[in-house]
């Protein structure tokens, strides 16, 4: 086991792209990071009058905590991300319908003459003890608990090839997933691209449904606790997720049709590796032993997730990295 690191940012420390930064820390592969992650408002919609488009300023969205840098990471690497708890940093979280954005409006990419929906602040109130997040329409009086599911929408690294990419925008480095799979006790695999790998984390949701539908989940900030870990010279496409249940394969793209061929193409090849069935049989036992949760259908790509029971493989990932670093985080849970 390594060193136990804490970081909390300072609103500067805060990112907003994923590359085109410098390092915020340094951490080694067996480290445990605990680090506190803002919401994707930077924390300043707190009531019914705070409506995004008013307190929020473009591109200042869905901060990340990092990167963080972790030695020894070369490109070809990969950078493994195990989430020992996600825990919500304050007693209350947000949503909003926000003009031109989510999947059941018009948009910059689906350009059509409606107006936008109107914009709509939501506020929940945690209970940590309970488990529970208080959903209150606007409109009249229902109210209804709903389980608290934390997760982060948003985990990566730096792209390649000198890129910056937006927080808000998913692809083969990670990025703004928003996938409710990326829960606390899930290990996350991302290729590296950079020296450092140069990693970062945000965008806390309290839960979400699969899609984000609105495109804004019960947004929280977040005390996370993970666990560092490099598997060196072995290279990860896209990125994957394992549970103590599932291999998960994502991709993203638009057309959303396209974000699903890259996960269960992903996927695919990833169960003929670890069982050595060749490609078709490995897509015969995809296709009928899959599942593919849908991560988010509103950001700038969609991303969708392809996963598969690990009693039907009788294998692990990355030769067990999952269960080891889920052992070197017990203790900090």
């Amino acid at each position: 086991m390594g060193e136990f690191i804490e970081f909390d940012p300072t609103p500067e420390q805060l990112a907003y792209t994923f590359g085109g930064n410098p390092p915020v820390a340094k951490v080694r592969p067996g480290d445990v990071l605990k680090i506190r992650t803002e919401d994707c408002f930077g924390g300043v919609v707190r009531g019914f009058g705070d409506l995004p488009s008013q307190v929020c300023r473009f591109p200042y969205l869905n901060p990340v905590t990092g990167p963080f840098y972790v030695a020894g990471a070369e490109p070809g690497d990969t950078l493994a991300l195990h989430f020992v708890s996600i825990t919500p940093a304050r007693d209350w979280a947000v949503s909003s319908t926000f003009p031109h954005f989510g999947a059941l409006t018009s948009t910059s990419h689906t350009a059509t003459l409606q107006p936008p929906l109107e914009e709509r602040v939501w506020v929940y109130d945690l209970d940590l003890a309970a488990g529970t997040a208080r959903y209150s329409a606007r409109n009249c009086e229902f109210v209804v608990d709903l389980p608290l599911d934390p997760m982060h929408g948003t985990v990566g690294v730096a792209p390649g090839a000198f890129e910056a990419r937006m927080t808000i925008t998913p692809d083969a480095h990670g990025g703004n997933m928003d996938t409710p799979e990326l829960r606390a006790g899930v290990t996350a695999y991302f290729g590296v691209n950079v020296e450092g790998a140069l990693f970062a984390v945000g965008d806390g949701h309290a839960r979400q449904g699969h899609g984000e539908v609105s495109g804004v989940a019960v947004e929280a900030a977040m005390d996370t606790v993970l666990v560092v870990d490099l598997i060196k010279g072995v290279s990860t496409p896209w990125p994957r997720l394992e549970s103590d249940t599932h291999l998960m394969a994502t991709g993203s793209a638009r057309p959303l049709e396209d974000a699903y061929r890259i996960s269960q193409h992903d996927l695919v090849t990833w169960v003929s590796e670890l069982t050595g069935l060749d490609l078709l049989d490995a897509l015969q036992l995809v296709s009928q032993a899959g599942e593919a949760p849908v991560g988010n259908v509103c950001d700038t790509n969609y991303t969708m997730v392809a996963k598969v029971a690990k009693s039907y493989l009788r294998a692990s990932g990355y030769d067990g990295v999952h269960a080891r670093l889920r052992a070197a985080g017990a203790a900090y849970r």
